[in-house]
C-alpha cells in the first residue's frame, strides 16, 4: 500500500497537474483586447512596425536618465526571457534629440544581453503623443513625453491587457519601476500571448495538412 501511494505521488499527481495546466492554457490562455487599431509607428529609417510583431511598447521621454532603471528592469525581467522569439520586439518611442543618450543606454544594455530586438525609434513630439493617445488608456505622458508604464501590442496592432486585474480592474499597462509587477503579471501575460500565437500557428499548419 505504501509503495502504491509513493508511486501515485511521484508519477500520477505530476501528470494530472500537467494536464490540468496545459488544458488551462489551451482553453483560457487569451489576453483580452483593450484597444483595437493602435496607430503604427511613423515611417522611419529602421522600418520598425507593430505589424506582425508582438511588441512591448514604451516611452522613455526626454529625460533618459530618469527612466534608465525602467529599461534595465525590462531588459532583465521581460526582454531576456523572450527576445529569441523571432516575432518579439521591445520598442521605445523617443523624442528627436535623445539619440546620444540612447547610444549610451544601448551600450549598457548590451553588456547584459543581445539587444538585437531592442528598437529605439526617434520621432517628433507630436508623433509620440499621437501613438500614445491611440492606445486609449487611463494613463498619460509626463512633461518629458515619458511614462513608467509599458504596453503589450499584438500582431494586429491591438493593445492587450487585463479586464479583471485585482488592483486596477482594467489594466492597460505595466509599471516598469515595479520588479514585482513585471515578474508576477507582465511576464505571465507575455507568455499567454506568445502561447496564443503558437497554438494558432499549430492549428493553421494542421489544417493545411488535412
Amino acid at each position: 500500500m505504501k509503495k502504491t501511494f509513493v508511486l501515485v505521488v511521484l508519477f500520477i499527481l505530476p501528470l494530472v497537474a500537467y494536464l490540468f495546466f496545459a488544458s488551462g492554457v489551451n482553453n483560457f490562455g487569451k489576453l483580452p483586447i483593450l484597444t483595437e487599431g493602435v496607430l503604427d509607428i511613423p515611417q522611419n529609417t529602421d522600418e520598425v512596425t507593430f505589424e506582425d510583431k508582438i511588441t512591448i511598447l514604451g516611452f522613455l521621454g526626454n529625460n533618459v536618465e530618469l527612466k534608465k532603471g525602467n529599461a534595465f528592469n525590462l531588459n532583465q525581467k521581460i526582454y531576456k526571457p523572450f527576445y529569441e522569439f523571432n516575432d518579439f520586439q521591445m520598442v521605445m518611442l523617443m523624442p528627436i534629440g535623445t539619440e546620444d543618450k540612447i547610444e549610451e543606454l544601448k551600450l549598457e544594455l548590451g553588456n547584459l544581453a543581445d539587444i538585437k530586438n531592442w528598437k529605439f525609434v526617434f520621432i517628433t513630439n507630436e508623433e509620440i503623443r499621437a501613438v500614445f493617445n491611440s492606445l486609449k488608456t487611463n494613463l498619460s505622458l509626463d512633461e518629458n513625453l515619458g511614462t513608467h508604464y509599458v504596453f503589450i501590442i499584438d500582431k494586429k496592432k491591438n493593445l492587450r491587457g487585463r479586464t479583471d486585474d485585482e488592483e486596477e480592474a482594467t489594466k492597460y499597462g505595466f509599471k516598469a519601476t515595479s520588479v514585482a509587477e513585471l515578474n508576477n503579471k507582465m511576464e505571465d501575460d507575455v507568455k499567454i500571448i506568445l502561447a496564443e500565437y503558437r497554438l494558432a500557428l499549430k492549428k493553421n499548419n494542421a489544417d493545411r495538412t488535412n
